[in-house]
């Protein structure tokens, strides 16, 4: 159960994310680099004393991982921040939680891993909560169309992600993990920077303060967990708590960035948690059942 309550609060915490984002103008990819380098800055000294020697562990194989792992996730975050400056929170957010049909799809190819009826019935009522979510908002030309399918690669990028990280996490620990694949993904974005040649210290003292807010919220307290809990769960029950930041990112956006809230999106929060209390209740069970027959 403690992995559910992590999960729970892991969607809370990223549901900031889209919110500090609208908030400074630096450029997406100047955004995702301090996001991830101040996440690993923080962890740095705990990593240092107790976790170092988990990385004489990892073997060749476990670093391709681990680079592919933190590519897919700074690529992320490139286009799913660009997306947020074409098109709206609630309608990048929804796309970018679409997440649980990739996951099922390479859970199965990957990982052999079997859906029932029941997983995708709760998955798809989740989903269309979020589509009824941000109905109103999908537009088929124009800028909202380009940050729409910005933000749906984005989408396939986190979840290869999850993919590539429920691998390596069953392997090593949260911190050891997490940092390493972090540090790759900094280092990535901080190249990216570098290559069109975006500033790395014209910004002002608040745009230093997101910086710092989105490494620790949305990615310690969000990301991280997520991580956490996948020792224990795989890509495709992260990807189903995740559509709970819909819920999150459009009340904050109601009460910071003063977008409206209809009565389309009360309903539609109501079916994304009514599928995902199902997801968790059926997992939980089937879990009962298994250990009970050990």
């Amino acid at each position: 159960m403690k992995e559910y309550i992590a999960l729970i609060i892991g969607a809370l915490s990223i549901s900031t994310s889209a919110i500090f984002v609208k908030f400074t103008d630096a450029p997406s990819s100047v955004i995702a680099f301090y996001r991830l380098f101040f996440a690993v800055v923080f962890m740095t000294p705990l990593f240092a004393v107790r976790h170092v020697k988990e990385t004489k562990l990892m073997n060749k194989k476990d670093w391709a991982f681990a680079v592919l792992s933190g590519a897919l996730l700074a690529f992320h975050f490139i286009l799913w921040f660009e997306s947020l400056r074409y098109t709206s929170v609630a309608s990048s957010v929804v796309l970018v939680t679409l997440q649980p049909i990739f996951a099922f799809v390479g859970g199965f190819f990957f990982f052999k891993e079997k859906i029932t009826m029941s997983e995708w019935v709760s998955a798809l009522l989740a989903i269309l909560g979020s589509v009824v979510i941000s109905w109103g908002d999908f537009r088929v030309s124009g800028e909202a169309l380009y940050g729409d399918m910005l933000a749906l690669i984005a989408c396939a990028m986190v979840t290869g992600y999850w993919l590539v990280g429920q691998h390596l996490r069953k392997q090593f620990s949260l911190i050891a993990y997490t940092y390493i694949v972090y540090g790759i993904a900094s280092i990535v974005l901080g190249g990216y920077v570098a290559l069109f040649r975006y500033s790395f210290f014209s910004y002002d003292r608040d745009d230093w303060l997101y910086f710092i807010l989105l490494a620790v919220i949305p990615t310690l307290f969000g990301h991280s967990l997520f991580n956490w809990a996948m020792k224990w769960v795989n890509a495709a029950m992260v990807s189903m708590a995740i559509l709970l930041e819909p819920i999150g990112a459009i009340i904050l956006a109601y009460i910071w960035l003063d977008e409206k809230v209809y009565l389309s999106q009360a309903i539609g929060s109501f079916f994304i948690i009514v599928g995902i209390g199902a997801y968790m209740f059926g997992k939980h069970v089937k879990r009962i059942k298994k250990n009970s027959c050990v």
